[in-house]
């Protein structure tokens, strides 16, 4: 692996760290509801932008939620700048990611179709 990607690999998990904690703790969007955890973070090479990948659980309105983030992309950008000191900081691009969800509901489905075990 190239020293570039290995940084990057590296301020990928900082910023997924930094960005569970503000969205948690510090984000006072009402419009943002349920459990919200940071999946995934890609950075371009030239650090300018950043893709975001959330899954939102138990939210009130799922599309709701994600378009709040994207409302206070600006704000929590802010605050990453505070806690990570870059030369620059990305633009933050908020995307949903329903992996949790589909192999939920995959698991929902084998235990219907799966013959029930007899003791």
């Amino acid at each position: 692996m190239p020293e570039n990607q290995a940084r990057l690999g590296r301020i990928e998990e900082e910023y997924k760290k930094e960005l569970s904690n503000i969205i948690s703790y510090k984000l006072k969007n009402p419009n943002v509801t349920g459990l919200i955890s940071v999946t995934k973070v890609k950075i371009t090479n030239d650090l300018k932008f950043a893709k975001i990948y959330v899954s939102i659980l138990n939210s009130k309105n799922t599309k709701e939620t994600l378009a709040g983030l994207k409302k206070s992309a600006g704000f929590i950008r802010s605050e990453l700048a505070r806690k990570i000191n870059l030369r620059n900081t990305p633009e933050l691009i908020f995307e949903l990611d329903d992996s949790l969800e589909y192999g939920a509901r995959i698991d929902t489905i084998l235990k219907e179709i799966m013959p029930k075990k007899q003791d």
